[in-house]
């Protein structure tokens, strides 16, 4: 298909009419004087004009440039086109929203926690590559090495569009280095990807259903975090869903992290469950579920990270290890948006 006729379907495919006009509409609100007065909301629809301009004005730059280009010119054309259809995929109710991502090891000791820090470390790098703000929000160390559970938040536009494939369980396959005769072993470790929720609109939750506790931090971070009843755990009573966080020194700020990941769990789960409300979770399991693995990391006997799902994979291990997965994440999108004929062109 050439690319005049991709760019005429992505003009209805990315709503760029729709996106011009909700432009208009922000800019007009921001002029007025108690547009400022939430800053919460501010910041959240400054960020979201933001988008829309760069968006909107990616089009009409490529659209220009289409117009007056000859055969040669629009076939240089391809790729920042396929860029935007990329974004067309993004269709989820969330998808455009920050992240926040859980770590759990799996069986394996040492090995399998190390393996956790590895996976954390990895999207670490691929948010700071993309220019994202990443920080941790909750870390429980392992013994001797590595992490045994930890909460990492990934804030920028789309960020849980892609990385929403990546939930699910990561297999490790390497020579111990816990081990004195570098036996080969296997780690298993699980990744949760959860949409971000910061507007209070989008998700309602009662103060009636949530039991909030506080208790001595076992986290590092210094004599006062230790020494103080500062973290604190948060448990949605109707769903049996629980957040904690024990980073800050502060109980307010453990208390704001931690409602923040309880948000994102409960719209993940109304996300998967097709649910509009928190209320029909009632009774659901709200545990995530381990479950065959969705990716091999393979570093002994050969090198190789093979995506099990998307067939997707990469003989170099160190560079999907430093952050380096948007083939992978690409070759997901296109995987679980296979029915949509963009995907195709």
């Amino acid at each position: 298909m050439g690319a005049k006729k991709r760019l005429f379907d992505l003009e209805t495919l990315l709503h760029i009419g729709e996106k011009k006009d909700r432009i208009k509409q922000i800019e007009e609100e921001m002029s007025s004087p108690s547009f400022w007065a939430d800053e919460n909301l501010s910041n959240e629809k400054a960020r979201e004009l933001k988008d829309l301009k760069e968006l909107a004005e990616k089009f009409d730059e490529l659209s220009e440039l289409a117009e007056i280009a000859d055969e040669n010119e629009l076939n240089s054309l391809i790729p920042e086109i396929e860029k935007l259809e990329l974004l067309a995929l993004f269709s989820g109710k969330y998808d455009d929203h920050s992240a926040i991502l859980n770590f759990y090891a799996g069986a394996g000791g040492d090995d399998a926690q190390d393996w956790t820090e590895m996976l954390m470390r990895m999207y670490i790098r691929w948010a700071e590559s993309n220019g994202y703000d990443v920080k941790i929000i909750d870390e429980s160390r392992g013994g001797i090495a590595g992490i045994k559970s930890a909460t990492l938040e990934i804030d920028g536009s789309y960020v849980y569009g892609k990385l929403k494939g990546e939930g699910g369980v990561h297999r490790l396959v390497r020579q111990s280095p816990f081990n004195a005769k570098a036996l080969r072993q296997t780690s298993f470790s699980l990744v949760e990807v959860m949409p971000k929720v910061e507007n209070n609109k989008e998700l309602e939750i009662k103060e009636s259903d949530l039991k909030i506790d506080t208790f001595r931090s076992s986290g590092k971070g210094g004599q006062g975090v230790n020494t103080t009843d500062s973290a604190v755990r948060i448990t949605h009573i109707s769903t049996g869903i629980v957040a904690t966080c024990q980073n800050e020194r502060s109980q307010l700020q453990n208390k704001e992290n931690a409602m923040s990941v309880l948000k994102a769990r409960l719209a993940k789960m109304l996300e998967s469950q097709h649910k509009e409300k928190i209320e029909e979770l009632r009774g659901e399991s709200m545990e995530p579920e381990w479950g065959s693995q969705i990716r091999s990391y393979i570093l002994h006997p050969y090198k190789m990270v093979k995506d099990h799902r998307t067939e997707y994979e990469s003989k170099d291990p160190d560079s999907v290890l430093g952050g380096n997965l948007d083939g992978f994440i690409e070759a997901e999108l296109k995987y679980f948006n296979k029915d949509k004929s963009i995907v195709d062109n």
